[in-house]
């Protein structure tokens, strides 16, 4: 009498096969995931330089010369409290200058105006680091 075996579950080979391929998708994802949440965490410095960039408008369109521009002045508001993100904005010249923190590798947002305040260029360490547009 001959007793018949039927082997159930995995062989060591096909487990090693399933966690090398997901060690592979893990090595390729993770670098790009940690690229989004930067970006994300820096969309919180952008918008943040969204009222300093009205008011600086606002004051352009009214007459002001761009060497009178700075915090707290022609109803520019005064720098903006620190965040996680969020190191500094200060303007100067009409120049808005936004810096994150460490966690979005203190990326600088530079956004200069034109003489009426309708077209804004950006610069900064941002551009660079693909964490906003030019």
């Amino acid at each position: 009498m001959k007793i018949k075996f039927h082997a159930l579950g995995f062989s060591l080979i096909e487990l090693m096969i399933v966690v090398s391929i997901i060690g592979i998708l893990a090595a390729i994802a993770l670098p790009s995931y940690q690229g989004y949440t930067k970006h994300a965490r820096f969309v919180e410095v952008i918008s943040s330089a969204e009222p300093y960039k009205i008011a600086v408008a606002l004051a352009l369109q009214n007459g002001a010369a761009l060497s009178e521009l700075s915090n707290g002045k022609l109803g520019i508001p005064l720098e903006s409290p620190v965040t996680k993100n969020l190191a500094s904005i200060k303007v100067e010249n009409g120049i808005i200058t936004a810096t994150g923190t460490e966690l979005v590798n203190s990326a600088t947002y530079i956004l200069k105006p034109n003489a009426t305040g309708n077209n804004w260029t950006v610069h900064g360490t941002c551009v660079n680091a693909g964490l906003c547009e030019a």
